[in-house]
């Protein structure tokens, strides 16, 4: 089934998810998402048009700068049971390697990229979001950052990052993971011209315990 989205626009168009992203570790369980840190522009501000789409903004008039990046992937317990109605917000810089949040350089923004979304997951813990691939950050490597509120479980923030990066190998909080753990956050976005012209496809799982 397709998520339930906070917001005014639905993917249900989009294809069924697949389990492509999913780290599955020795005996067939599969391996935890690891947990990062927060950082320091989580939103501030989910009021006005925060849904699952962050390449179009209500009242802009331009679509966000950057190339399109559809993220999908599932909800899941370690046992694979999928985790349905949990909220996922993501957050990233725009285009231009500036956050949505007033310490940033607020005035250089780009207006037309949302730059926080939410959604809830579908009845197969499936989520949908259409974003921005992302770009190097000052000081970072190319990232998105998750947190996942699931019913009955503790919040999970984590960083998602683009396999083959240059940054990859001098950013710190990446490389304090461990190499089976750097697996379970890594996109390999490839192009999807099916769903959107130019535009590409990243698919990742996220295991709770």
């Amino acid at each position: 089934m397709t998520p339930s989205l906070i917001g005014r626009r639905h993917l249900a168009a989009l294809p069924l998810l697949l389990p492509a992203g999913c780290a599955v570790a020795q005996g067939g369980a599969a391996a935890t998402t690891p947990a990062q840190m927060r950082g320091p522009f989580y939103p501030v501000d989910w009021t006005g048009d925060a849904d699952a789409d962050l390449v179009q903004v209500t009242g802009e008039a331009a679509r966000a700068e950057g190339q399109v990046a559809h993220l999908r992937g599932r909800l899941m317990a370690v046992d694979g049971t999928p985790l349905s109605g949990a909220r996922i917000e993501i957050w990233q810089c725009d285009a231009r390697g500036i956050y949505r949040h007033p310490n940033d350089r607020t005035a250089q923004r780009d207006r037309g990229f949302q730059g926080r979304g939410r959604l809830l997951t579908g009845a197969d813990g499936g989520f949908a979001f259409r974003t921005i691939r992302p770009v190097v950050y000052p000081g970072r490597t190319p990232h998105i950052h998750v947190l996942v509120e699931a019913p009955g479980r503790p919040p999970l923030i984590t960083q998602l990052y683009v396999e083959g990066e240059p940054g990859n190998a001098r950013d710190g909080l990446f490389n304090r993971l461990s190499p089976t753990a750097r697996e379970r956050v890594l996109l390999r976005p490839i192009p999807a011209d099916r769903i959107e012209p130019g535009a590409l496809l990243a698919e990742r799982d996220i295991i709770l315990a």
